[in-house]
């Protein structure tokens, strides 16, 4: 039985866990530590999360940065601060996490869906173009797995109409279009740090931008309205306390130490794995742009031909994880057809009555987004490019060996 699919009772290709996530040593338990140790454990009275605002944002290339609870938190703010109101028009791509496009809604604004690019899965700047109205104000491209948009073309289409391009960069740390860094590409960028990104202290975010009035704003939404240099209790404008705490920001600085050579080595396996997987049957991996000088690959994607394996990619997909290997389907279903928007369960955010009464995402039409979510898209998340050379070589031969038994796979 050795030679037959692990999911048919043969052996996995492979038994032993791809590399660990988070990575972390005694940098990070110092750090904790000393934290803990200071009594300052929060943003008022501490120095650690204002020192890593800066050197974050510089690192990104951006001016400010203002260190917040979460990438959801981050997209709200930067909303607020590009000053978003009630029944104005937020194009977003349909391939993304919800808080791309629910940050929209809890601006009282109103969530355009467009398509995206079948190479790359980033937002296709022709369907950005085609959705534009006189109720546009702005645009959220999103470096899906960590390769940026096509930014010179959406910087192209928000100057042509005077719309604020807001960067979601919570899969891009690092990543450079042409040599610029993420999140001083448009506007305004957005990061997080969630567990499972790239850089992470478990949950957090952050907005950057190059322009002091944004910035400004931005921190003052974020610190519950106080305009800095203020007074304590005086709040001129509306905001809430998404503040990050000291201990959050302790992380981060010694996780941003390791960043450059842990995103070396993704890219490194990443370009490997793909020259290898373009040659089994039926896996196309995605493509970089010649503008992503750097792609920070928080996920390697490729897409699946169900024809060539007569199964469904779930199929193809379980059989994968039963040899050993880390691979999911992505996202199953566009964001225009999830509950919260088919049904418009938007709670007290209406403004879309104001400029879109009619509003139905029925009618959303997201072709590309549509096949990737139905069957074609594959995800290998950023920790298993952190393995060695043999580790590809065991996704590739599991690949390989599914391919090789996709007749018995159809009998599962």
């Amino acid at each position: 039985m050795a030679g037959a699919l692990a999911i048919l009772g043969g052996t996995p290709v492979r038994s032993r866990p791809f590399a660990s996530w988070p990575v972390f040593g005694p940098e990070e338990e110092r750090a904790l530590l000393e934290t803990l140790s200071s009594g300052k454990w929060g943003r008022i009275d501490g120095t650690r999360v204002a020192a890593f605002e800066k050197r974050f944002a510089e690192y990104q290339g951006a001016r400010y940065g203002v260190a917040v609870i979460s990438g959801t938190a981050a997209l709200r703010i930067a909303l607020l601060a590009a000053g978003i109101e009630a029944g104005d028009e937020v194009i977003v791509p349909d391939y993304t996490f919800i808080a791309t496009a629910s940050a929209v809604v809890e601006s009282n604004a109103v969530p355009i869906f467009v398509d995206i690019e079948p190479e790359t899965c980033n937002i296709d700047p022709a369907s950005v173009e085609a959705a534009v109205t006189r109720r546009s104000r702005a645009i959220i491209p999103v470096h899906f797995a960590g390769q940026t948009a096509d930014m010179d073309a959406i910087n192209a289409i928000a100057k042509r109409h005077g719309l604020t391009v807001i960067e979601d960069a919570a899969h891009a740390h690092g990543a450079e279009h042409n040599g610029r860094r993420a999140g001083s590409l448009g506007d305004l960028g957005c990061f997080s740090f969630q567990s499972s990104k790239n850089l992470t202290c478990g949950e957090g975010g952050m907005v950057t931008t190059s322009d002091k009035a944004l910035a400004d704003a931005a921190w003052a939404a974020h610190n519950v309205g106080r305009i800095p240099g203020s007074a304590w209790y005086e709040h001129a404008v509306l905001g809430r306390n998404y503040r990050m705490s000291e201990f959050l920001a302790a992380l981060l600085d010694c996780q941003l130490d390791r960043l450059d050579g842990q995103t070396d080595l993704r890219q490194s396996s990443a370009a490997y794995l793909a020259s290898q997987l373009r040659q089994v049957p039926g896996i196309r991996p995605s493509s970089r742009r010649p503008y992503a000088t750097r792609h920070s690959y928080h996920l390697f994607m490729a897409r699946y031909d169900a024809a060539v394996y007569g199964v469904p990619r779930a199929a193809f997909v379980e059989a994968l994880r039963a040899e050993g290997i880390a691979v999911d389907q992505g996202y199953t279903v566009p964001l225009h057809c999830q509950p919260l928007f088919r049904d418009l369960r938007f709670g007290p955010y209406t403004g879309y009555r104001q400029s879109r009464p009619d509003l139905d995402y029925s009618r959303t039409s997201c072709p590309v987004t549509e096949r990737a979510c139905a069957g074609e898209m594959l995800w290998l998340p950023q920790w298993v490019l952190l393995g060695s050379k043999d580790d590809m070589d065991d996704i590739v031969k599991a690949f390989h060996k599914v391919y090789e038994h996709r007749d018995e796979l159809r009998t599962v």
